[in-house]
């Protein structure tokens, strides 16, 4: 006890377990030389990894230009491997040992006590590792080497020889058939290091794309490595009852477990189900029933279980559908897993039901032929798809199972937004995987569709909006008195005439709207499931209150300036999925969600930024959103000249070589401040050099 008051308890800090990055995250260990050298200094050129086999290589560039490099051993090893002649497949293009291969070993067998830790405001997020991986240097050069030195004397000891004796030199053979392999030797053989050597050969390798630190991408990726949210499935785990710690400390004995009956692998008891974790309960039961209302679904809980914490663990493995949940299709379809009718893998399924599970986000009903012609899988599967979820209506196609639940998006608004930011991500996938067009995206009108509004007009739709006006003009006017008491004016303010009132009208676009209001789905009343009569009113047709005009204007500044001095190269694309993910993180009913996609675009450049008019090359395949280019023109840095000079460049062409680069910014620059300036704005593939965002792959 004296011990214990002498050592008190300074501070308690919570900690989460994130999966999101489960059997993903991989430790590297490599060496870097000289030691003053960081991981983001190190030029990457190319990495592959054979994920079954959990082996690594790693090109690296080394910096010829060092005074410690050595020229003259660098271009004997280059001809010792290459030789003289120059092709493709010379390992060092450069005539010069300009790049060294780290090859990967694993660094522990059990690696599932090891985790990475992240501290952020007082919480301890742990991500369990799924491998450590050592990189040492790769001397398969010098083997070609030896290679290279063997042949040529081969073909000098050949070139003694004349072509008379070659011709008297006649051998004997002897031809050999092979008896039936038995059972034992084919073990024997399958287990033996040759066969092992060959079936490790025999895996593809993988090649990857390296991301620096300051990349939008690795920061997006960085946000993986926290719980996505507090309290959920993947919490469960560290949060025991003392029964169930005291069952994995003493777990029963090999004898109790055959003492039970054994039932069929695919049935699960009620009361065998309520043994198991929360987050496996409802894994099980909506893996079997597939869509469930969420009613329905605390009701096979067990007594005492709070409906948050179901509401949390639904979330990890299901999605909202018109207020109900259907599983997801990874769920379904784990990886390495494929259809048992046309043998399609599991990637290619979960892509093609999220299709399915997408289409019924925008309406009722779905056309099987549609699904087909879309996603190109077989009959068999896409009839699996809509089984799941729907239900077949003679001359009409496939209708959702279960009727919109009204009371739970009334109830839990902010899992609805949360919902409806995770489809508005799915959906942009799907566009770009799919190729979808405006008649793939547009929600099909059915004429016996009574549960939902009829199609209107331009002018319907601006004759409701102001009736909407008028019905709230009691409101307007009490908000009206509000402000000016809150302002204390005693100026009368003149009476609101409402027939004065007019809603803009903003030109026709082709580009897709980042529009959210609540008008953006009055074609069959629902956004993402959510009836429009619903949904917020705040925006209209995409505009603002006047009232919150400038405060949301200074945010939306704040948060575009702040993106692009980090990133200072951003394509429209990018811009906007940065932008929804800040908005994601917002609370529910932020005025952000009625920033359209024109308003982005003001703000961008008012802040100083620019538009690069990149010369695309004529046949790309690079979206409207892609090909829109903004810089951050003055930084307020010592850098802003020589950038300017950089973009300067990429308005005139496409990708650029490092040369070329160097001979413009060299003349006041040395080398690390070169590589600053680039690091900045542009990346490197494939031996030039592109703006952010830019690359075409």
């Amino acid at each position: 006890m004296a011990n214990e008051e002498d050592d008190p308890i300074i501070q308690e800090i919570d900690v989460y377990l994130a999966r999101s990055l489960l059997e993903k995250l991989y430790l590297f260990q490599y060496p870097i030389r000289p030691s003053s050298m960081t991981y983001d200094d190190v030029m990457h050129l190319s990495a592959k990894i054979k994920p079954k086999q959990q082996k690594v290589e790693l090109e690296m560039a080394i910096d010829t230009l060092n005074p410690n490099y050595c020229c003259s051993k660098g271009e004997q090893i280059a001809l010792n491997v290459d030789g003289t002649c120059t092709d493709e497949t010379n390992t060092y293009s450069s005539k010069l040992m300009d790049k060294q291969t780290f090859c990967s070993t694993q660094a522990a067998s059990n690696v599932s006590r090891y985790a990475a830790a992240i501290y952020r405001k007082g919480e301890l997020h742990l991500t369990p590792l799924h491998g450590i991986l050592q990189l040492r240097p790769s001397f398969t050069y010098l083997d070609k080497a030896d290679a290279k030195h063997r042949e040529r004397e081969a073909a000098n000891e050949g070139g003694d020889s004349s072509q008379d004796e070659a011709e008297d030199d006649v051998k004997q053979i002897t031809v050999r058939f092979s008896r039936p392999e038995s059972e034992q030797a084919r073990k024997r053989r399958v287990q033996s290091y040759e066969f092992l050597q060959k079936r490790q050969a025999e895996e593809h390798w993988v090649h990857l794309n390296y991301y620096g630190l300051r990349d939008s991408r690795s920061e997006h990726e960085r946000q993986y490595l926290f719980s996505q949210s507090h309290g959920m499935a993947e919490n469960t785990e560290l949060i025991k009852s003392p029964s169930e710690y005291l069952m994995m400390l003493m777990p029963p004995s090999v004898e109790e477990e055959n003492d039970k009956p054994v039932a069929p692998s695919n049935v699960l008891s009620m009361a065998q189900l309520r043994t198991l974790p929360l987050a496996d309960q409802i894994k099980i039961l909506m893996k079997n029933v597939k869509v469930m209302p969420f009613a329905n679904l605390m009701s096979l809980m067990g007594p005492g279980i709070d409906s948050t914490a179901v509401l949390r663990c639904i979330q990890q493995v299901a999605m909202l559908v018109q207020g109900n949940w259907v599983v997801k299709s990874d769920v379904l379809y784990p990886k390495d897993t494929s259809s048992p009718h046309s043998g399609v893998p599991a990637e290619v399924l979960c892509r093609g039901r999220d299709f399915v599970m997408w289409k019924f986000t925008q309406d009722r009903w779905v056309v099987r032929k549609e699904v087909a012609t879309v996603t190109k899988l077989c009959p068999e599967d896409v009839k699996d798809f809509l089984e799941h979820m729907s239900v077949a209506r003679i001359n009409k196609g496939w209708e959702f199972l279960l009727p919109y639940d009204e009371d739970f998006v009334k109830k839990h608004p902010d899992v609805v937004q949360r919902q409806h930011m995770l489809w508005m991500g799915i959906q942009a996938k799907l566009e770009k995987v799919y190729n979808l067009l405006k008649e793939h995206m547009a929600p099909k009108k059915h004429e016996a569709q009574s549960a939902h509004p009829l199609v209107v007009s331009g002018e319907q739709r601006v004759n409701m909006a102001k009736a909407k006006v008028k019905q709230n003009y009691g409101q307007l006017e009490k908000d009206l008195e509000k402000q000016k008491a809150e302002s204390k004016t005693s100026d009368a303010s003149p009476k609101m005439d409402i027939s004065n009132i007019r809603i803009k009208e903003e030109p026709v676009s082709d580009e897709e709207p980042m529009d959210t209001s609540a008008y953006a789905s009055m074609n069959n009343g629902i956004v993402n499931g959510i009836h429009s009569e619903e949904s917020s009113t705040d925006s209209l047709n995409g505009h603002l209150p006047g009232g919150c005009m400038d405060g949301v204007a200074q945010e939306l500044k704040a948060f575009v300036l702040t993106t692009f001095k980090k990133q200072f190269v951003l394509t429209l694309s990018e811009l906007k999925r940065l932008f929804y993910l800040h908005l994601a993180s917002l609370p529910p009913g932020h005025m952000f969600s009625g920033i359209s996609d024109k308003m982005l675009q003001d703000m961008v450049l008012d802040t100083g930024c620019k538009q690069i008019l990149v010369p695309f090359p004529p046949q790309t395949a690079a979206s409207p959103d892609e090909l829109k280019v903004y810089a951050l023109w003055e930084a307020g840095d010592v850098y802003d000249q020589h950038r300017q000079v950089l973009l300067e460049i990429f308005s005139k062409n496409y990708r650029v070589r490092r040369n070329v680069i160097q001979n413009q910014l060299s003349q006041n620059l040395n080398k690390q401040e070169v590589d600053r300036v680039l690091k900045d704005c542009c990346v490197s593939y494939g031996g030039m050099w592109y703006l952010k965002g830019t690359v075409q792959s």
